[in-house]
């Protein structure tokens, strides 16, 4: 059977025993983290303890592969970007110029600078990426919209929100029923074709889908309409849970980690560690 990407997995965890309000403000704090400090002492030691996490989840890397090989090539894409528009920004940041290679002495000349800090905005995506993954497939989509709810956005937009996670698995069998059904019809959707070929192979599965999105959007939508959905300003979740001792250590534990992350991070006033 294949493995449906960011669907929800359920397991036997201390990550998935928190609630959905727990892991919605850790997320936060974490993302937060990442994105305010470019101090690589710190960015290491997130993506070291993002990687416990992801453990004691018991997740298997397996159920996530092909996002994180995708997000990694998009990674790479990024990594190429920033040197081809920007290659002197470590030089400019760090304020000094160790050159590695010098390609003809131009612009282009490949320093010590540049490699670190593609380094730490490379740390800042493995910092980001796998705690973003784990807080999709660990956490119930209709206990998210709670959480959603219980924080302040309002219900309509998190059950929205809830459906869209839903929708992800609902998507991907209908991917696949629909290609293999084109594929029981002569579609040849294999490496054996041509990519112009396949690329228009391709359309006689997409146009099926969107249509196919199209019109359970309208059933669920007339289904809502029909009980009355949006009526009320308030209105009770099946799925929500209430606060446990191990969702409140966990908050303090990363409230703790943003403090000493922040301190560490501007104690110098610079977000950026020189070790020129």
């Amino acid at each position: 059977m294949a493995v449906e990407m960011l669907s929800y997995i359920e397991r036997q965890s201390p990550v998935h025993r928190l609630t959905g309000v727990t892991k919605l403000i850790c997320f936060m704090i974490w993302s937060s983290v990442a994105m305010l400090t470019y101090d690589t002492r710190v960015l290491i030691f997130l993506f070291l303890f993002s990687i416990g996490v992801f453990i004691v989840s018991k997740v298997k890397l397996k159920e996530v592969a092909f996002v994180l090989l995708f997000i990694l090539f998009f990674l790479m894409i990024n990594n190429l970007a920033i040197y081809a528009f920007s290659p002197q920004e470590g030089v400019a940041i760090y304020g000094t110029s160790h050159v590695v290679f010098d390609f003809g002495g131009g612009r282009y000349s490949l320093t010590l600078e540049q490699l670190f800090y593609q380094l730490n905005v490379t740390l800042k995506y493995f910092t980001v990426i796998p705690a973003a993954i784990l807080f999709i497939v660990t956490t119930n989509p209709s206990e998210f919209a709670a959480s959603l709810n219980r924080i302040g956005v309002s219900y309509r937009i998190s059950y929205a929100v809830a459906l869209a996670l839903r929708y992800i698995p609902d998507i991907q069998r209908d991917f696949r029923t629909i290609s293999l059904s084109q594929q029981a019809r002569g579609i040849d959707m294999s490496r054996k074709e041509k990519l112009p070929k396949r690329t228009k192979n391709a359309a006689s599965i997409i146009i099926p889908l969107i249509l196919s999105s199209l019109d359970k959007i309208e059933v669920i939508s007339n289904a809502m309409e029909l009980r009355g959905f949006g009526k009320n300003k308030k209105r009770t979740w099946y799925r929500a849970r209430p606060f446990q001792k191990i969702d409140i250590v966990t908050i303090i534990l990363f409230i703790l980690i943003l403090a000493v992350s922040l301190y560490i991070t501007f104690q110098d006033g610079d977000r950026f560690y020189n070790p020129f």
